[in-house]
This record gives C-alpha cells, sequence and structure tokens, in this order.
C-alpha cells in the first residue's frame, strides 16, 4: 500500500524544482517587461517651452478640441483622429491641457499643447468647443486627472458633443458621464472597465458606438472611423470620405472586423517584452511639415510592438511644427543620440524631398519611409515585418485593430533570437538546480550510511534491587558468593503456627 507522505514530499521536490528552474527567468522577464511598458510614458527632460503659435479662430468654423492630460496620452489616439478634423478644413482644431507644458505621448514623443483650459474658453469665448476628443490616459481613475475629468463634465452639462476614443471612455467613465450608456473600448481592457465601472453598459465587437451625444470608439485606430463618422454628423459624408482619402484610410465605408480577445498580451509581445533585455533603439527623425498620422505610425507600431525603444530627436535639438501645427520636442539632437542609435528612420512623405537629413558621424544612415500613396501605418506595419518578424506584427496590428485584410506582411516568422534566450536562461537555471538537488542528496546520503553510536550515560555500576537483602559482613557476602544463594525456607502450613494443646 502506498502511503501519502512520499507522494506529498516527491510532489512538493517537483513543485519546487519547476519554481526554482522558472525563478531567473521570471524575475527577468518581469523586470525587463516592466521596464518597457514603464518607458512608454517617461517624460522628458526639461526644455523651454516654445511660445504658441498666433492663429486665427474662425467662428463661423465648429471647434473641435482633442484633450491631454498632464501625464500624456496615447500617440495615436490624439493624432489620428486631429489630423483628420484637420485635413477637412472645417473645423478650428485645438490640442488642450490643463497646462501648458510638454506631455509625453508614448513611445516619447512630446506634445506642447495649444492652449489650457482657460485660453480655450477665452478664445472661443461663451460659445466653447463643439466636439472633445478623449483619448486614452496614463493615468485613468486617478486623481492626477481631476483636472481633465472636472472639465469634461463642464462640457458634457455645455451639450458639447464627446467622442471617446479607445480607452478614453474609461477617463469618461471614471468621471461618472457613461453611467446608463453604451460604450465601446480597447479588447484588451474592457474587462477590467466592466469590473470598474459596472453602472456602463460596455459592447464589444463594434469599431464605434454612436449613442447621440457620446460616441466611443473601441481600439486605437478604431478611432479613425468614428472620426470620420463624427465628421459625416457635422460637416457631410462627403466631406468625411474626402478626409479618409486624403490619410490613405481605405477601409472608409467598409464593415470592418473587430479585434477580440481576453485582457493579457499575446505569445510574441510576451517574447519581446519579457526576453529582449537591451530592445534596439530607434532614433525617430522630427521634420517640420510632417503629417501627423505618419509620425504616430512609426512611434506606435514600433512601442506597442514592444520590440524596440524610440527617441525622438531632430537635427539641432529644437522643436518642430507639424502639417497641421502642432509643437513637438526632441529629447536629444541627432549628433549626441546618434552612437546609441541602431537605426533612423525619417516619417513622412514630404521629409524625403524637403528635409534630406545627412548620415550621421557614427551613427545609421537614414532610412525614409512612407511613400504614397496609402496609409502610413500600412507602412510602419510592412517595416516592422521586414525588421523584425511576421509574427510580431501581426500582435501589433491586432493592438492598434490596423485592418491587415490584402496587406502583404514578409519577414521572419518568429522573434526568434529572444526565444532562444528565454530557452537558454531556463536551460542553465535547470542545470544550477539539478546540481543543487545532487549535493543535496549526497549529503543527505552519507547522514544516512553513518553508524550510530549512543552517547555514554555516566553511569559505571547498576544500582541495587529493590527489596535486596543486603549482607552483614564480608564473610556472610563470601559464602554467599562460593555457596550460591542461599536455600528457600520451607513453606509454613496454619497448623504449624502453634503447638498443639
Amino acid at each position: 500500500m502506498v502511503t501519502v507522505r512520499p507522494v506529498l514530499h516527491r510532489l512538493a521536490f517537483v513543485i519546487t524544482a519547476v519554481l526554482g528552474v522558472l525563478l531567473v527567468p521570471a524575475v527577468g522577464a518581469t523586470i525587463s517587461a516592466v521596464a518597457t511598458l514603464g518607458a512608454l510614458y517617461a517624460p522628458g527632460p526639461d526644455r523651454p517651452v516654445p511660445a504658441a503659435l498666433p492663429s486665427t479662430h474662425d467662428p463661423t468654423r465648429p471647434t473641435a478640441v482633442v484633450v491631454v492630460g498632464n501625464r500624456g496620452a496615447v500617440v495615436s489616439d490624439v493624432l489620428a483622429p486631429y489630423e483628420i478634423l484637420a485635413a477637412t478644413g472645417r473645423f478650428n482644431v485645438y490640442t488642450a491641457a490643463p497646462e501648458r507644458q510638454p506631455v509625453p505621448l508614448t513611445g516619447g514623443l512630446d506634445l506642447v499643447p495649444d492652449l489650457t483650459f482657460d485660453d480655450l474658453a477665452a478664445r472661443t469665448g461663451s460659445g466653447g468647443p463643439d466636439l472633445v476628443v478623449i483619448p486614452a490616459l496614463p493615468d485613468v481613475g486617478e486623481r492626477s486627472t481631476a483636472p481633465v475629468t472636472e472639465w469634461l463634465r463642464a462640457q458634457d452639462a455645455a451639450g458639447v458633443l464627446l467622442l471617446a476614443v479607445c480607452n478614453g471612455s474609461g477617463v469618461l467613465a471614471s468621471a461618472g458621464l457613461l453611467d446608463g450608456r453604451p460604450a465601446a473600448a480597447h479588447w484588451l481592457r474592457i474587462g477590467s472597465f466592466e469590473e470598474a465601472y459596472p453602472q456602463v453598459d460596455w459592447v464589444r465587437g463594434q469599431r464605434y458606438i454612436d449613442d447621440g451625444d457620446v460616441v466611443s470608439t473601441a481600439g486605437i485606430l478604431s478611432s479613425i472611423d468614428g472620426t470620420l463618422h463624427v465628421v459625416g454628423r457635422l460637416a457631410g459624408a462627403s466631406v468625411a470620405a474626402d478626409a479618409a482619402d486624403t490619410v490613405g484610410w481605405r477601409h472608409y465605408g467598409e464593415d470592418v472586423p473587430v479585434a477580440t480577445g481576453v485582457g493579457v498580451p499575446g505569445p510574441a509581445a510576451i517574447v519581446n517584452a519579457g526576453f529582449r533585455w537591451n530592445p534596439p533603439t530607434i532614433g525617430v527623425m522630427l521634420t517640420d511639415g510632417v503629417g501627423e498620422i505618419e509620425l504616430a505610425s512609426v512611434f506606435d507600431v514600433h512601442g506597442q510592438s514592444l520590440a524596440h525603444r524610440t527617441l525622438a530627436v531632430t537635427v539641432d535639438g529644437g522643436p518642430v511644427r507639424s502639417r497641421h501645427g502642432l509643437t513637438f520636442l526632441p529629447r536629444a539632437d541627432l549628433a549626441d543620440a546618434a552612437p546609441g542609435l541602431d537605426r533612423l528612420l525619417v516619417p513622412g512623405v514630404s521629409a524625403a524631398a524637403a528635409h534630406a537629413v545627412e548620415p550621421p558621424a557614427g551613427g545609421p544612415a537614414p532610412e525614409y519611409l512612407h511613400d504614397p500613396p496609402g496609409f502610413a501605418f500600412d507602412t510602419s506595419l510592412r517595416d516592422l515585418a521586414a525588421t523584425v518578424d511576421v509574427a510580431t506584427a501581426r500582435w501589433t496590428a491586432k493592438v492598434l485593430e490596423l485592418p491587415t485584410t490584402g496587406l502583404v506582411l514578409d519577414g521572419p516568422a518568429w522573434p526568434w533570437a529572444p526565444t532562444a534566450f528565454a530557452v537558454v536562461l531556463v536551460l542553465v537555471d535547470a542545470a544550477a538546480v539539478a546540481w543543487v538537488t545532487r549535493r543535496l542528496r549526497r549529503r543527505r546520503d552519507r547522514a544516512r550510511r553513518t553508524p550510530f553510536h549512543r552517547p555514554p550515560t555516566g553511569r559505571t555500576t547498576p544500582a541495587p534491587a529493590a527489596g535486596r537483602r543486603r549482607a552483614g559482613d564480608a564473610g556472610e557476602r563470601s559464602t554467599q558468593d562460593t555457596a550460591g544463594p542461599p536455600a528457600s525456607p520451607p513453606p509454613t502450613r496454619p497448623c504449624d503456627a502453634q503447638p498443639a494443646p
């Protein structure tokens, strides 16, 4: 019969061994993943804030505002709706924040907002904005978003149309503005939103939801469909179609499928985040006149892939203005950053013609990324597949909710290098655990083979037995010793006790 205790001991040993084998890879992967994700919103260095550009506010046009928080926002959530709205020529379009200071967009692109909320009120007068776009913020639900959520409550009370982009729905939910209403969100976060804000009717499987004065979109590039829908409402379907053509969005009017899944990263993302302990650094050259979506495509494709780090640079370290007037600050000048760069990408159709970049000393040659026609994200995704791998590119497209129908991705099939690194870590850790286990077993076996000696008690003569008659003298003791034990007396009978009368 098999006893339970040995089985439990063996099971405990196996579990301990497995945990020991996975310990180093797991700890290393966790540290690497935290560092990779933390770098997405890392603030830039302190720099002077350039003055706001003078602009003419046309009171005959509706005003659209893209909000950013003091701790930043997702780069495509901000720049894609902004360029679509600006490209129509039918709106006054601004970025606004509680303070006019550089805010980090994901991947390390620092935006200087056009206006503060107070500046916006002064510019628009009593009318206020007509449309407010709310992107995903890194600190949703935290106290630091209070200036944004309080301002949004005021806009909602004034009847302003709200467009929540991606996890910007979480910002509206945290402000109590989606209670009892349907809303979409990114497929990676909608589950956590269902737990945090159960009073909202969270809807899966739709790229956008129009609920009257609130429109919400699903993942990152679903914002393009939602923004074009709002443009159609406010300016007409033909204006929306022209805007889609301007930015190269070939899916306008199509029933585009929505990404689905559980709220966990895919295998390629886990490998990239956990086992690229020194990821390549890609320099992104900022140039005047670059398209906002072109710029976002580089930072978001490489950032969401978790395979690279991006660094915004300019030739002289100074600010640049995008195609529609946004102000961006670099984090380094090209000469200083070049030796530490693995690639140097120059986004933008106009960049190659208007901003030829001299190859930096000690750094990689510039690569001009975008060629018309087409959607900028398609080009960046093809570049990711070719230079990293197809599995990573497909995961990135799923996170971005970028349709890949008709998009050919060529390159290595899988991130083999970080996978091999993970396997080597497991094997080395397994060898270490096996060595320690053998040492412990040898020590135990030696202990079992060693004879066991009872330690002395310190007593040399046993104590006399209780009731034993002690000898009266030496002679008696001698007689007893030579003659043996004394004979027992004859048994007495009751009739012998006394003589007969």
